[in-house]
């Protein structure tokens, strides 16, 4: 039997797989450095006036790096709308997979999941609310909303439908649930001074003490 050599061991486990390995972990983590930096050049200066050479001095790399790594202004800011919402599902499914075993635990973990300071501090609103305000224009943050928001939405339809037992009751609920967590991201953002996630989480728990079918227990906030 031939020994493969290791140059070209197609399982990567030789010297060239090692060294590709380690090319791509570098290549990541540059990319992810860049996006971190993208994320605080937007709250600096704002959407508009994010540019690679203002995300480059974030990161304190060139701005060749940022060209290398991403060729264009439009498809860093791609990247990085999609690692925010990638961190923000990371949030809520963490949430989730931590809650205890009934629908209404998991509904609520959902929902206060959306007021962690991971996802809801002045920075991150900051950055959601910069985007946002494209989705009109910008295709591509169109449709990276919608993939993120779709696969949220129908988790948090399934909860509602497995505490109503109805699909309409189930689907207006998810609309109401959706729209007031939207709403107040909107208060925290524009009123930082007279509401706070606090807050936030407390009206959520008087909103489902109204809403949910007689019988479901709502745990008070600690």
């Amino acid at each position: 039997m031939t020994q493969s050599d290791p140059q070209t061991d197609p399982g990567g486990q030789g010297p060239a797989g090692r060294v590709r390995k380690e090319r791509k972990a570098n290549a990541d983590m540059r990319r992810l450095q860049l996006i971190d930096a993208t994320l605080r050049s937007v709250v600096r200066h704002g959407l508009a006036r994010t540019t690679l050479a203002t995300v480059a001095r974030e990161a304190g790399l060139s701005q060749g790096a940022a060209v290398f790594y991403f060729r264009t202004k439009q498809c860093l800011f791609d990247a990085t709308l999609r690692e925010a919402y990638r961190r923000y599902e990371a949030n809520w499914m963490q949430a989730l997979a931590a809650a205890g075993p009934d629908p209404a635990d998991h509904l609520l973990a959902l929902l206060d999941a959306d007021f962690n300071a991971e996802v809801c501090s002045r920075d991150a609103l900051a950055v959601w609310f910069a985007f946002w305000g494209e989705l009109k224009s910008t295709e591509t943050y169109a449709a990276i909303a919608a993939d993120f928001d779709a696969r949220r939405l129908a988790q948090l339809r399934r909860i509602c439908m497995a505490l109503t037992g109805d699909a309409r009751e189930a689907a207006r609920l998810t609309d109401w649930l959706d729209t007031f967590c939207d709403g107040y991201w909107l208060n925290l953002y524009l009123f930082p001074d007279s509401h706070s996630p606090r807050d936030a989480r407390q009206a959520l728990r008087r909103l489902l003490a109204r809403l949910l079918p007689g019988g479901v227990r709502i745990d008070p906030l600690p």
